[in-house]
């Protein structure tokens, strides 16, 4: 083990959602530097195990920045900088020994907190599948039985948008969605960017249809709030701005 720090936690407790919740102070010693805040969490929920009080609910599967389960608020607007993350890809090196660190849930109404760190995605992925997010293509396959070709330039101008994982930093990190649940939301919108500038798709004009009603594209203003809080560095508004781009056009 190299470097350790010391730190505070001040991490959000909730039984339920009828209940009344709260930040808990807890202090963590020893923590390596090299881990990540997921494993920092194992050894958080260790220590609470050994004291016999209930362990930190959160999510978490794949801890490769992949499956996107385990979003949280970090450092938070009323603590620090605006952090909203997937906390396996956030490592404890960005933190110095002393450190207080906040740790909470989605903020928004619109995910409805189940239990500590864990909240209700329902919602979020109701939008999701709003907006269509699969590939549409009725036609008749190549007659060789292979697939459907596609140029390199055409397969770049939708690349981006392949890498989002669902995680949903963008969403919640978006004051227009925080004013409105109906607001479908960037990682809707950046699936849907995904299949409407596919060339194979077949249907962009009914997902452009979707996103130009009130709840769709024209609810962004613009803050790149989204764009900042993607751990996938994805460029969210440049991509919600070319979907409005393109329902203006009427064509993808």
């Amino acid at each position: 083990m190299g470097k350790t720090m010391n730190l505070t936690l001040k991490v959000w407790r909730q039984k339920n959602a009828q209940s009344e919740g709260r930040l808990e102070t807890y202090a963590l010693q020893g923590v390596d530097a090299d881990a990540s805040f997921l494993e920092m969490l194992d050894i958080l929920n260790t220590q609470l195990e050994k004291r016999g009080e209930e362990p930190v609910a959160f999510e978490h599967d794949c801890r490769e920045g992949i499956c996107g389960c385990c979003g949280a608020v970090v450092n938070g607007q009323a603590h620090g900088p605006l952090r909203e993350t997937t906390l396996c890809q956030l490592h404890m090196r960005h933190f110095n020994d002393g450190d207080t660190i906040v740790i909470e849930p989605w903020r928004s109404r619109a995910f409805p907190l189940i239990k500590d760190l864990v909240v209700d995605m329902e919602p979020f992925f109701a939008h999701y599948r709003a907006v269509m997010p699969y590939f549409v293509n009725d036609a008749p396959p190549p007659a060789d039985g292979r697939e459907r070709l596609q140029s390199e330039e055409d397969r770049a101008r939708f690349d981006d948008t392949t890498k989002c994982i669902l995680c949903a930093c963008c969403t919640t990190s978006c004051p227009s969605f925080w004013a409105s649940g109906r607001y479908v939301g960037p990682a809707a919108i950046v699936q849907a960017h995904r299949f409407i500038f596919d060339s194979r798709d077949q249907a962009g004009g009914e997902r452009l249809k979707i996103l130009a009603e009130p709840g769709g594209v024209w609810r962004c203003r613009t803050i790149f709030n989204c764009t900042t809080a993607c751990p996938r560095d994805i460029e969210v508004t440049r991509a919600i701005g070319e979907v409005k781009l393109a329902i203006v056009r009427g064509a993808k």
